[in-house]
């Protein structure tokens, strides 16, 4: 395993995070896929194995099954100081007008059941999961900062949003002297392009580590492009980001598998290597329901693509409707 600077801290993480939606209680959850903890707790543990100290949650992911299932692995399987713990919070947790949002009301409550849920004095990495438009974000960034003073969280980052708002973000963070984000975690892959207009180069210029999640396009970026999952057949969202742009996207599928071929590697390795390569990626975050999929993933880092492969694989790419940030 490699690892690397998240932006600009002095926080080593694995250069692959392991993304924890995958686990949780799927009657709790909109995703039937999800897997159960004792199906869950092999994959924490291979994952630290393959020296994986970077895992990502959130409070939303199965109404907070996934936070406990996490928290316990983590403490049965590691040693806290080294693993790298993130969480999110905006979304819904329960019913009410205060059940939701970035307020300084959700965000003291909220941060306090992510920490009862996941078994730990503090969070590593605390990511707000959507712009709040309800919200000055001047309450939102000094509760932020109020969690960090009081030692509940080490870090801040930010998820899903315009580049306009991120950088109002850390102005208002600047000008009052309170805590900045230091990560960015955006939708980006080889199928969507959208985040290089205006968001890349923003953390590029701040120093602000990305953590890019669906690198691999919920799957349709390692596998052949008609093969159908569990997931792909009941997972809504993944049909409402990609269903409309499958035709072109198909193409660039099919480039993958040439060049992974040619490699006599999986298109996971492709696929993975090209954010690799980006500048200001610190580690795409990988979702993955088997021990295969996992090993899999953690062995593309070692593959680099030449430039001519990066050009093939971007020359095809076709403007996308922005989704995620909204």
């Amino acid at each position: 395993m490699e690892y690397i600077k998240l932006g600009n801290t002095g926080l080593d993480v694995s250069r692959i995070c392991l993304g924890c939606m995958s686990f949780g209680d799927a009657t709790k959850w909109t995703h039937p896929w999800v897997l159960n903890e004792e199906n869950s707790r092999p994959i924490i543990k291979k994952a630290l194995e393959l020296g994986i100290n970077f895992f990502d949650t959130a409070n939303i992911y199965s109404e907070g099954a996934s936070e406990e299932i996490v928290g316990r692995a983590l403490k049965d399987y590691a040693n806290r100081d080294e693993v790298v713990i993130a969480t999110k919070v905006f979304f819904r947790m329960h019913e009410g007008p205060n059940g939701v949002g970035l307020s300084r009301k959700a965000i003291m409550s909220e941060i306090d059941k992510s920490l009862k849920r996941l078994g730990t004095d503090y969070v590593d990495l605390y990511q707000i999961h959507r712009w709040d438009y309800h919200t000055p974000i001047e309450e939102t960034m000094e509760a932020l900062h109020d969690v960090v003073k009081a030692g509940k969280v080490r870090y801040i980052g930010a998820s899903a949003m315009y580049a306009w708002q991120f950088l109002k973000a850390l102005h208002v963070a600047d000008s009052n002297g309170w805590t900045r984000f230091v990560s960015m975690q955006n939708h980006m892959n080889l199928i969507y392009r959208e985040e290089e207009r205006e968001m890349m180069p923003l953390c590029r210029e701040e120093n602000i580590g990305v953590i890019p999640y669906s690198p691999l396009a919920a799957g349709r970026l390692a596998r052949e492009w008609t093969t159908e999952t569990n997931r792909s057949k009941t997972d809504k969202a993944q049909q409402s980001k990609y269903g409309a742009t499958a035709e072109s996207d198909r193409l660039i599928a099919d480039r993958v598998t040439m060049i992974a071929e040619s490699r006599g590697v999986p298109r996971s390795h492709v696929s993975l290597a090209w954010l690799l390569q980006k500048e200001a990626v610190t580690a795409p975050i990988i979702g993955v329901t088997s021990i295969e999929q996992l090993e899999e993933s953690v062995q593309s880092i070692t593959l680099k693509l030449t430039d001519e492969e990066i050009a093939s694989l971007e020359e095809l790419y076709v403007p996308h409707k922005v989704v995620g940030a909204l």
